[in-house]
């Protein structure tokens, strides 16, 4: 296990445009503010989501790999946290969300591209002190964050 203590920096408010790709708009108010690695949370609603879970076990019919979730009604976005890191070179963000219907049900899973904003806003926190990198994990077969440098003393910040 790696672990290391970054400091907040900036605190990024954004309203997304109505009709808006959710991933590409929080892409893109991470990039026009400069932010290398962050946490974001969001609340809001979709026209249309599209989510998947991931099949942890290399048995399962297809190997692991994700599995579509596709929505396609109006939802209420009742939880989104995820981060802003960097894989291959390129900045990223990686997200998981819960949504729920007009009556109450929810569904949630990874957040991935096609999923249409009705109204959203984002709180974006950037995070100072290391770089957050993924690297193809063979365990998991999931990019995950490379090994953080343990810092000398726990508690202690950057």
């Amino acid at each position: 296990m790696g672990s290391r203590e970054l400091t907040h920096g900036r605190t990024i408010v954004a309203r997304l445009p109505y009709g808006a790709d959710l991933l590409e708009a929080v892409l893109d108010v991470a990039t026009r503010h400069g932010v290398e690695a962050g946490a974001l949370s969001a609340v809001g609603a979709l026209q249309r989501a599209r989510l998947s879970f991931y099949v942890q076990s290399p048995a399962a019919e297809g190997g692991r790999g994700y599995r579509p979730l596709v929505i396609e009604r109006p939802t209420e976005i009742a939880a989104l946290s995820g981060t802003i890191s960097h894989r291959e070179g390129q900045r990223m963000v990686h997200a998981h969300t819960c949504l729920a219907d007009e009556t109450g049900q929810t569904i949630g899973g990874h957040l991935d591209a096609g999923c249409i904003v009705f109204a959203c806003e984002v709180v974006l926190t950037e995070l100072m002190g290391a770089t957050l990198d993924r690297a193809y994990d063979d365990q998991t077969g999931l990019y995950l964050w490379k090994e953080l440098e343990e810092e000398d003393g726990v508690g202690r910040g950057t």
